[in-house]
């Protein structure tokens, strides 16, 4: 018999060895490592940003804005109603001035071309003021002019005037006034034309206001009044004959 001869396949050795898979061992989207675990490896994120802080920071500010309005608003409610309460008590009313004489007792054109002049004024002063007195004090200052030069000055007397008082206040003003011919020759076309020469009288006086008991903190008014005279002659009696005055209060 002849023998039969099993053969059974034997591995090719110059096969090429079985390829590799081309799947990638590592899901995409998560990060490898060469030392660990890439599902156990930390991730980095980026910084996050200081908006809490920034918020609180600006919801401070409107906070402080907020209450400043509030006080101011509170602080002019409280004021207004002090000023209306006092004014519901004391009912106050502006003082009433008027010029009432003007002399003039000198009235000298000097060979230097100088102007001396002297006046007397009489003021009468009204306080209609029921509970409000008024006191008077130094540094007040009176002046007469003409146009925009000052003929004379003077000051009003330190006193008290009392509620709903009249008081006559005499003021003795002089002055001096440099190069005055041509203020002489205006004068004297000023009386020529309207038989009238208009002067402004100017007075500043410091005060301090009495409501009640409480006496205020000084203040000053500034009466302004404009007047018409018949004439400028020395040692005569200069007729008044319109005299209009405002007043008003600066701090």
């Amino acid at each position: 018999m002849s023998d039969h001869q099993k053969i059974h396949p034997v591995s090719d050795p110059e096969a090429l060895p079985p390829a590799h898979p081309t799947a990638p061992l590592v899901p995409r989207g998560s990060s490898r490592s060469e030392h660990g675990d890439p599902t156990k490896e930390s991730v980095t994120q980026p910084p996050l940003l200081d908006t809490p802080r920034r918020k609180k920071r600006g919801s401070c500010c409107c906070r402080c804005v907020c209450y400043t309005l509030l006080v101011i608003f509170l602080l002019i409610v409280i004021v207004g109603a002090a000023v209306g309460i006092l004014y519901l008590v004391f009912r106050p009313k502006l003082p009433d001035y008027n010029i009432d004489r003007l002399l003039l007792t000198r009235f000298t054109f000097n060979q230097d071309s100088s102007l001396s002049t002297a006046f007397n004024v009489t003021i009468t002063a009204k306080n209609p003021n029921e509970k409000i007195g008024i006191y008077y004090e130094d540094g007040s200052r009176i002046s007469v002019l003409y146009m925009q030069t000052r003929l004379s000055n003077g000051s009003l007397p330190k006193f008290y005037q009392g509620h709903e008082n009249t008081t006559i206040i005499f003021v003795e003003m002089t002055g001096y006034t440099r190069n005055a011919t041509s203020l002489m020759a205006t004068l004297q076309e000023q009386q020529r034309l309207t038989e009238s020469i208009p002067l402004r009288i100017r007075v500043t006086q410091p005060v301090r206001i009495k409501l009640g008991k409480l006496k205020l903190m000084e203040v000053k008014f500034m009466v302004r009044c404009s007047v018409s005279v018949d004439s400028l002659a020395a040692n005569n009696v200069i007729r008044v004959r319109s005299s209009n005055c405002k007043f008003r209060f600066r701090l």
